[in-house]
């Protein structure tokens, strides 16, 4: 990613946001498009690859605050015509915008009018204006460069979250060229200092009044070049790959939780670190148990006489089974508690099963059924609904 695409592309148009939307609205935004993009939805289809390709270079910059608002600050800059010069001389009218391509290499020596890496708002004027108004030092080659965060999504069944477990996770992604081991030459061979820059990775020129250290365009920034190219990865040190890993995720894992693996992300460049893994957890419903926190529950189906004579209720849970004693006289929507037996906490203690009491009425009834419903009903006093009459009555 080049600096001039900070000016050049609108991130936010590539993933459909406003220049106002929250972090939380573009990361959405960004999972939406690259999982509806993604080459392996789409295998064969160039068009999708590209706009991966697309949303991801914009969620690079948009999705990291700094980088963000680095963007925001040179798009507004360049944007509002902040650098003008006048073509004719000092006072003279008929002047000319600034062209943007100047700062980028593209108004004279010819070349790749690009800088090779992304460095934003700061490293963009660091690296032109140095020393302000003309002389000072020469910028600073690019250094390593920390990989980018990979994020990926696992689904678990409801049981493996609860208690926990180890997969294997297959990826393919970039990864470091197992051949020339990242440095990109052929084996037995070395890279070497750029004759351009001599190894300092920028070079100067005189542009009008300001002097311009910018990345050498023969090396493009690293001060080496690579004379006999890997002939697995053709010199760039990096190839796509499958690599599986197995992840351990903990027990009490969350629906919607990220884990993240540190340095197992997209490998850095010149020999910067390697971005990190983030795994978004999806845990598949249970058919009998659901989760509050670190609570599961339960509903369980009881006839109208367990709930009103009372019953010893066994009812299962993840590791077995529980007898709960079901007191005369409960009333339907109850809940009991079985304490213990929910999901175990970090510190080790555990959660609850919570059992509601779903009193079921039968749809139907024999008649030696309904005999024996009407005797008790004529032996038991009637609901007491007297605030209830009072309010019935006046609009009687």
């Amino acid at each position: 990613m080049s600096s001039k695409d900070w000016i050049e592309k609108d991130y936010y148009a590539a993933l459909g946001v406003d220049k106002s939307a929250s972090s939380d609205e573009i990361k959405k935004a960004y999972r939406r498009l690259a999982r509806e993009s993604h080459p392996d939805h789409n295998p064969g289809d160039t068009g999708a690859e590209e706009r991966f390709k697309t949303v991801s270079e914009a969620y690079a910059v948009l999705g990291d605050e700094k980088k963000r608002r680095e963007y925001d600050e040179m798009r507004s800059l360049f944007g509002s015509g902040a650098f003008r010069r006048n073509a004719r001389g000092a006072g003279q009218p008929g002047g000319m915008p600034f062209d943007v391509s100047d700062l980028f290499g593209g108004g004279a020596g010819g070349g790749d009018s690009r800088f090779s890496g992304g460095g934003g708002f700061t490293d963009l004027f660091s690296s032109i204006f140095s020393g302000g108004g003309g002389g000072g030092g020469p910028a600073r080659p690019r250094g390593p460069a920390r990989g980018r965060d990979v994020e990926t999504e696992v689904a678990l069944d409801f049981t493996d979250a609860v208690h926990g477990v180890t997969l294997p996770l297959t990826l393919r992604a970039p990864g470091v060229c197992d051949t020339c081991h990242g440095n990109g030459a052929k084996p037995g061979t070395q890279p070497v200092a750029c004759p351009v820059c001599h190894g300092a990775g920028v070079t100067t020129r005189n542009q009008g009044s300001f002097s311009f250290s910018e990345p050498c365009r023969n090396c493009q920034g690293v001060g080496t070049v690579v004379e006999e190219k890997c002939p697995e990865c053709h010199g760039t040190g990096g190839v796509t790959k499958t690599r599986t890993l197995h992840v351990r995720f903990p027990a009490g894992v969350a629906d919607g939780q990220r884990i993240r693996l540190a340095g197992r992300g997209e490998p850095g460049e010149r020999g910067g670190p390697a971005g990190d893994l983030f795994v978004q957890v999806k845990v598949r419903p249970d058919e009998l148990f659901g989760r509050t926190g670190d609570d599961l529950t339960l509903s369980v189906p009881v006839t109208y006489a367990e709930a009103v004579l009372g019953t010893d209720l066994r009812v299962p849970t993840l590791d077995g089974t529980v007898t709960l004693r079901v007191p005369p006289g409960t009333p339907s929507g109850r809940v009991l508690r079985a304490r213990g037996k929910g999901v175990v906490r970090k510190d080790g203690r555990a959660g609850d099963l919570l059992v509601t009491l779903d009193v079921v009425v039968p749809a139907k009834v024999s008649d030696e059924a309904r005999a024996a419903l009407e005797t008790f009903a004529a032996q038991t006093p009637p609901a007491a609904r007297e605030h209830l009459d009072a309010r019935v009555r006046r609009f009687s």
